[in-house]
């Protein structure tokens, strides 16, 4: 059956996991529970090193191992400071696979790989999915313009971008952006998708550590609440707020990069994620949030998204 043989692809080999589902590593809502839970349900759980200094990174690794025996994954920025001490901690725990992002793969994949971990970029464009399998990878994650987050400059959608990275890697190919149900997993797969990554669903779960306010925000959102905005600086997805609002206001009637990282100042996601303070923090979310109705353990998350994907295969129409 096609199932069958989905459970068993190339992305379910290369990470020996039981279904083709793959947990974003975001920062302020993937910590060693989230990851842990995901990865115990049969997806691939992340860590989302983003948000961590190196020690809080090894902490939750650890916890992660002593919560499963499943593999896992972390999520690490190449733009972020301590970069250096979080690829030795990644080496010393022996975590399997790192997905690395908003850099170039060329840089430390070579490293990780000489260490025996799986390494996968994010990429939003077939320009540079070319460019992560020529460095190496093992695998890309194509992003599209829905997605949550930082996200790429060119504004392509999951519809156009993961035919067209297909179109030109030969490396198994992860898709992103705008998927949260099983429906939406099976029309990315049938674009050439080996697997999926999901981020919002997934910050809507008991597990995340992301704050039960935002949380609330995101089932109580609808369609058009969130916005693509600071290309002068690292694109982001934002859910509208009065903090959003103002800062995409002052892009738009032309506010230079330093009066923006002015306003964006220090910890402002980490403000509205993880404090949950709704009028002045960053809350970055994809557009997918507008169908997200009620938060769910992740185990539960997994099996839905997974019942709904096989019966979507069963009747698609």
């Amino acid at each position: 059956m096609y199932t069958s043989s989905l459970t068993n692809n190339r992305i379910t080999s290369l990470f020996n996991i039981e279904y083709p589902i793959i947990q974003a590593g975001m920062v302020w809502a993937s910590g060693w529970r989230l990851a842990s839970a995901v990865s115990n349900a049969g997806g691939l759980g992340i860590l989302g090193a983003g948000s961590m200094y190196p020690e809080v990174l090894k902490e939750h690794i650890q916890k992660t191992k002593a919560a499963t025996t499943k593999p896992f994954a972390v999520n690490l920025p190449l733009l972020y400071p301590n970069l250096k001490d979080h690829i030795d901690i990644i080496i010393s725990e022996k975590v399997p696979i790192v997905f690395t992002s908003a850099g170039n793969p060329k840089t430390y994949t070579s490293i990780l790989k000489a260490a025996g971990i799986i390494v996968v970029h994010v990429v939003s464009s077939s320009f540079f999915a070319q460019k992560a399998e020529a460095a190496g990878c093992d695998a890309v994650v194509a992003e599209g313009f829905e997605a949550g987050g930082h996200n790429g400059r060119e504004e392509t959608t999951s519809m156009v971008l993961i035919p067209a990275v297909k179109a030109v890697i030969k490396i198994p190919l992860i898709a992103a952006g705008g998927i949260a149900t099983g429906r939406q997993m099976l029309a990315a797969m049938v674009l050439g998708a080996d697997a999926v990554q999901i981020g919002s669903r997934f910050v809507c779960s008991e597990e995340a550590s992301s704050h039960h306010s935002f949380k609330e925000a995101i089932i109580q959102s609808k369609e058009g609440d969130t916005q693509l905005g600071l290309k002068q600086l690292v694109p982001v997805r934002l859910l509208k707020n009065p903090f959003s609002i103002a800062i995409l206001e002052a892009e738009k009637n032309g506010a230079s990069i330093e009066t923006l990282q002015t306003m964006l100042g220090k910890s402002r996601a980490k403000k509205g994620m993880f404090e949950g303070n709704m009028e002045e923090g960053e809350l970055e979310i994809g557009q997918v949030s507008s169908i997200i109705t009620e938060i769910k353990p992740a185990a539960a998350i997994v099996l839905e998204i997974w019942q709904d994907f096989t019966a979507a295969v069963s009747n698609p129409f």
